[in-house]
């Protein structure tokens, strides 16, 4: 994931938590209330960003067209990496950064410091991370605040500030409705005028930097008006009451001295990051320099931004809420030919199975690919896609499941097969409409988590989308699941695979071993759908 329960947040964290609150929470009083009103001045994202450098070099390519933005997909971990620090070292005005997880890692630690030295000469940056995985960092993030061109805010804050323990975890079993809404967003923002939407949080993990521990995700680099809109949506949420300025968490803020002891550290690590062989890998993308002098390739096109407000008040009475689960629906209904979905925790609940099976016997070709049970970061959430597997695979879904990347075969690819698990989002109907962003196609997406998508019309990305999916799905890089008697749901499954060259078949879940299968069974029987 991210899903708060994976890495991306590590899914196994909440699954595992609301289950231990269904047992316990007759047992907890409830918590008190979240105080909201430190003082958090209201700032917005600069007008007229067409008068900045990163503007006038999207203007230079396809004028002043309202209806026109220029996009870029970001399938290669190193040049997502790339481009968010291209973007950092451009920035003239300001940087707005959303994440749910900002790792403690080298490429974490770089990207920060690539703001911090924008901030350095001028460039106002604002932070907004979710408090999952910020709890315990808050003198460090104040420390990065004590600059006065950067201002960091937590959304949805535990009370408890220490590091997870006891009393976090009572706290969510007194105030679970609040504190399992996550905000899931990931945007990087430069002078309102270019901005990265899309399922990578800040990582080392997401910019394959790990190798074998890679996730395989993808991001699109958007450009022009789309992104005055991407703004709102962070400013909506920077705004709101449920984001708390980081310094409110502490007795006595950091200093000046601090500060710039925690600058000279970050130098000293860049300067060591310099040396690695991953930054020497980097060195060899061409995508830097082209951002940097205004050259990047950028596909035209009209495009929509889909958000979830801050409080997402109707996650709990609604099974499909907010924007984007409304328009992804209406685009997969209206798809003629084909539909492509591509996510790494995939429960499409019983509306969204039956709205497949219509198009299935329409004639659409509709084609899943998501984590095998030997690939995926939270076995718990696979158990609850395998309850609606043999169903759709019934009714004429295509299903393949991604292979653990230090399983695969030589000829791993450098796009959505890269990676030990699939991580990327997306979906594309009739090779011309795109949606892509953060969301997973799972209850939590749907219900609990905030997300932010860009709806985009463009028969280019589409192709490409869909030439990486092709790649992804071969036999030597995924498996293809079928019924072992096609169209009876209650017959065995089979998973076809390649190994040296030659086809397999499995008979159970492949690659994954009796522990996995045994855990991810038990779980996903004890697990409301809901939570996964």
């Amino acid at each position: 994931m991210d899903h708060p329960c994976s890495h991306g947040a590590r899914r196994p964290a909440l699954a595992v938590l609301g289950l231990l609150a269904i047992v316990l929470a007759v047992l907890v009083p409830g918590c008190a209330s979240v105080r909201f009103d430190a003082p958090r001045p209201p700032s917005y994202a600069i007008a007229n960003p067409e008068d900045t450098f990163l503007g006038r070099s999207y203007v230079a390519q396809f004028g002043a067209s309202p209806d026109l933005s220029g996009f870029h997909l970001l399938v290669s971990g190193k040049e997502a990496f790339i481009a968010r620090a291209a973007l950092a070292e451009a920035a003239e005005r300001t940087l707005d950064l959303q994440y749910y997880i900002v790792a403690e890692d080298a490429t974490a630690t770089l990207l920060l410091y690539r703001a911090l030295s924008a901030a350095q000469r001028g460039v106002r940056v604002r932070l907004l991370i979710d408090d999952m995985y910020a709890v315990g960092r808050d003198f460090d993030m104040a420390t990065l605040a004590a600059h006065p061109n950067v201002h960091i805010r937590v959304f949805n804050p535990f009370l408890n500030r220490g590091p997870l323990g006891i009393s976090r975890l009572f706290e969510f079993f007194g105030d679970s409705d609040r504190l399992n809404r996550r905000m899931h967003n990931k945007l990087w923002i430069a002078d309102n005028a270019i901005g990265i939407v899309g399922g990578r949080n800040l990582g080392d993990t997401y910019f394959a930097a790990h190798g074998e521990r890679d996730f395989a995700d993808i991001d699109v680099l958007a450009a022009g008006p789309v992104v005055v809109a991407v703004s709102r949506s962070f400013d909506e949420y920077w705004n709101s009451e449920w984001s708390v300025p980081v310094t409110a968490f502490l007795g006595q803020p950091p200093g000046a001295a601090d500060l710039d002891r925690a600058m000279a550290d970050m130098a000293a690590r860049a300067e060591r990051f310099r040396e690695t062989d991953y930054a020497r890998s980097l060195r060899e993308v061409d995508l830097g320099r082209v951002m940097r002098g205004g050259q990047f390739p950028l596909s035209p096109a009209r495009a929509t931004v889909l958000y979830d407000p801050p409080a997402k008040p109707e996650a709990a009475t609604s099974p499909q809420t907010g924007q984007i689960g409304v328009a992804m629906r209406k685009a997969i209904l209206q798809a003629r030919q084909e539909v492509i979905l591509i996510s790494p925790y995939f429960i499409p609940s019983e509306q969204g199975l039956g709205g497949m099976c219509a198009l299935a016997g329409q004639g659409v070709r509709i084609r899943v690919l998501t984590n095998s049970l030997a690939s995926t970061d939270v076995p718990v959430v696979h158990a609850g896609y395998a309850r609606y597997r043999a169903r759709l695979l019934a009714c004429g879904v295509s299903i393949h499941e991604f292979r653990p990347g230090t399983m695969r075969s030589a000829k791993v690819r450098t796009g959505l097969s890269s990676g030990a698990s699939l991580h990327s989002k997306a979906v594309v109907v009739d090779r011309k409409i795109v949606l892509l962003g953060s969301m997973n196609l799972d209850p939590r997406s749907r219900q609990g988590n905030t997300e932010v998508a860009l709806l985009i019309e463009s028969a280019d990305l589409g192709a490409q989308i869909g030439t990486q999916f092709l790649e992804a799905i071969a036999l030597d890089q995924a498996f293809r699941v079928e019924l072992a008697e096609p169209g009876d749901a209650l017959a065995p499954l089979v998973w076809i695979g390649e190994e040296r060259g030659q086809e397999v078949r499995y008979t159970a879940e492949p690659l994954a071993g009796w522990w996995r299968r045994f855990t991810s069974s038990l779980l996903g029987a004890l697990a409301p759908e809901s939570m996964l």
